[in-house]
């Protein structure tokens, strides 16, 4: 049959879809199926399939095949235009074409485009816009064609064109390997399949190299490694290909002569990698070995600190370097507080920063003294406020906060910024997960014995009566915390996962908020994964259809396996320079424009639009990783802690900082067994040689 899809309803991550469907001479009715991957509202189909009666949801088609056609009937025409599929018609302009040309609209718009300034409102700039978005859709859906031939997703093929524009075809066929890095969404197995349908030998030098590639990349983003040994790196590439050793060595030699790829030793680099921990240690040795430029005089001794705390004082104003380490509720504002205000009095000027807004907040809050992101500091985020002026070239002390969020680029982009003779001072929890991007940063400084460093470890009085701080430091000792604990600290007992999870959703949009009387919008779920039951995915779906669901006046848009809607919790997974907006921020949809094709957002009191065609920068916020909580405080926090997936990221790391990014609240909900398996592993040591580089030249 032909029918025209009115709206999608469901879209699962292998991309089963569900919609609901108008055709001719029926009653509206629901489609379901995977060939309905990657379709919109607006469009016409030809379906093939069965009706079946689903157990749950009634009768429905069930789709084995789709083809995209051109609608044909007015009412389809008005549909398909008025949809948002074309950027530059609404609702009403799509009426109006419709009504002036009628069953014509879509072949005057492909061959006459001319004739669409007899329609009223549609001058030159928009006839142009509405001829561009035209065309531009056609490519894309030749695309689709494109990609369902090589038996990969049709989701894919916006972002294709986006890449690779009018050469996209061509690149499909002639040099697919051309699309890992290009398209997000496109690793290795995607482009390799598109390779082996288009007649790519399987042993050609080409295919061996982008697998080399592809496994040193995958260790970086998946593991945060800058590097994999020589005889590992082999092993997983002979795996992922299932071909012979030699051949695969051979290639990683000329990758090497090629200087794709950097070899020391035992570690293979990717070239940028290696030159960004060469640059990071050069840039660390002349901070370490400048001469200072602050005027400092005895600092008098304060009876509000403990003696660590007093120590890290007289470090931070006699040390070029230095690190400020310690749990939770042993005084690392405060002590941050004095520094910054002796320097001040001293007449020296500060810069305290975070690698995220919400962290350069909360450490604003916490020391009363002005703070700003690590981007905004270096000039890579528009401040148009210019509330600050100190600058790295014109501060005397710079202290970032949350420093075991900095990666191996943002380290090194920072330290490159700051003057000879400033005093940098890094504050952070080394027991805290390491930075989503490639490096180790924080862990490998507190290697090398030449740079000095205080570690808090008095728990004051007020903090030692919270349950948090007291889990918190029983979890980084490898003990079970009090369980089912109190007072701020709650394990709840579940062995099933699917019950978990129903859980998880009725304590963080019901429970906390009756018990507590607050919003849902101060209860965050974090999650140790993002698949199965109790993951990321699954959770935010159903807190997003508890908390913000689907209505008639309420315009969507699906990307992917995500809707998005006004209203929504979101956050950005990418920084974005242009938009001053960074990874794990969060924010809010405030406006949803089908026919401009853009989502507008909140985001550090900032209002941001994202087109259409970059959604996969943002995902819903309503259950996010643990990762990703990083340098966040939320009032109250809920998390799953099951074993599922064989609970690879159950770890020590990961359950501590879970556990302190709650402020008033954390309440664990799952299985016990699960709850020691996080206790009882250390997490895996990336793979960096920043401490052994920086320790021979400070050494040196």
């Amino acid at each position: 049959m032909e029918a025209s899809v009115e709206q999608l309803v469901y879209v699962r991550e292998d991309e089963y879809t569900v919609a609901r469907m108008s055709a001719d001479g029926l009653p509206a009715f629901v489609a379901a199926g995977r060939a309905l991957a990657a379709v919109q509202p607006g469009e016409t189909l030809r379906l093939t399939g069965e009706w079946e009666e689903h157990a749950r949801h009634g009768s429905r088609f069930k789709v084995s095949a789709c083809e995209r056609i051109m609608p044909a009937t007015v009412r389809a025409i008005q549909l398909y235009l008025g949809s948002g599929l074309i950027r530059g018609i609404g609702p009403r302009l799509a009426q109006a074409i419709v009504s002036q040309f009628g069953e014509e609209s879509l072949k005057i718009i492909d061959t006459e485009p001319a004739r669409l300034r007899e329609v009223i409102n549609i001058g030159p700039v928009r006839q142009n816009q509405i001829v561009e978005a035209w065309q531009e859709q056609k490519a894309v859906a030749a695309l689709m064609v494109t990609l369902q031939g090589f038996g990969v997703s049709p989701l894919l093929a916006a972002k294709v064109y986006q890449a690779f524009g009018a050469e996209s075809e061509h690149v499909l066929v002639e040099d697919p390997y051309r699309l890992i890095g290009a398209v997000r969404g496109i690793a290795f197995a995607t482009a390799d399949r598109i390779a082996l349908r288009s007649g790519v030998p399987e042993n050609s030098p080409q295919r061996l190299k982008a697998a080399l590639v592809d496994r040193l990349e995958g260790a970086a983003s998946g593991g945060g490694h800058c590097f994999l040994s020589p005889t590992a790196l082999v092993t997983q590439t002979v795996e992922l290909l299932e071909q012979d050793e030699e051949p695969i060595r051979q290639q990683l030699d000329a990758l090497r002569a090629e200087q794709r790829v950097v070899v020391e030793a035992d570690a293979v680099f990717l070239k940028e990698l290696h030159g960004r921990e060469v640059k990071l240690t050069a840039e660390l040795t002349r901070l370490v070995r400048a001469r200072s430029t602050l005027r400092l005089r005895l600092f008098d001794d304060d009876p509000s600190l403990h003696e660590d705390q007093q120590a890290a004082v007289n470090m931070a104003l006699t040390s070029t370097l230095s690190i400020l380490t310690g749990g939770p509720g042993c005084g690392k504002s405060h002590t941050v507080k004095v520094i910054a205000s002796t320097v001040r009095s001293m007449g020296g000027r500060v810069t305290l920063c975070a690698p995220t807004g919400k962290a350069a907040k909360r450490l604003s809050e916490l020391t009363g003294l002005p703070a700003m992101t690590v981007h905004r500091m270096l000039g890579i985020e528009p401040d148009p406020e210019a509330l600050f002026d100190q600058v790295p070239s014109q501060a005397d002390l710079i202290v970032i906060d949350e420093a075991s969020m900095l990666d191996l680029h943002l380290a090194t982009r920072l330290c490159s910024a700051v003057p000879s003779g400033s005093h940098v001072l890094l504050v952070g929890d080394s027991d805290q997960l390491p930075s989503i991007g490639p490096g180790s940063v924080l862990a490998d400084l507190l290697q090398v014995e030449e740079i000095p460093r205080v570690r808090l470890t008095h728990i004051f009085r007020q903090a030692s009566g919270s349950a948090i701080v007291r889990a918190a430091h029983d979890i980084r000792a490898g003990a079970m915390p009090q369980l089912p604990g109190g007072g701020g600290f709650w394990f709840e007992e579940i062995d099933d996962p699917a019950q978990v999870a129903s859980r998880v959703v009725e304590l963080a949009t019901v429970g906390i908020p009756r018990k507590q009387g607050v919003s849902p919008d101060q209860v965050q779920v974090l999650c140790p994964m993002r698949k199965g039951l109790a993951g990321t995915a699954e959770l935010g779906r159903m807190l997003q259809e508890r908390l913000n669901p689907p209505g008639a006046d309420r315009p969507e848009h699906w990307a992917g396996s995500s809707v998005f809607r006004v209203g929504d919790r979101v956050m950005p997974i990418r920084n974005n320079y242009d938009k001053g907006v960074f990874n794990g921020e969060t924010g809010v949809v405030t406006a949803l424009s089908p026919e401009e094709r853009t989502v507008e957002l909140v985001v550090d009191e900032q209002s941001v639009t994202y087109g259409f065609d970059e959604l996969d920068d943002l995902t819903q916020a309503y259950a996010i990783s643990v990762h990703r909580s990083q340098g966040s405080e939320y009032p109250f926090v809920v998390a799953p802690v099951v074993v599922e997936a064989g609970g690879i990221m159950l770890r020590r790391r990961l359950l501590y900082t879970l556990v302190t990014r709650a402020k008033a609240w954390v309440v664990l909900v799952g299985q016990r067994k699960a709850l020691e398996l996080a206790v009882s592993r250390l997490g895996q040591r990336r793979n960096t040689t920043l401490a052994r580089r920086l320790t021979a030249a400070l050494g040196g």
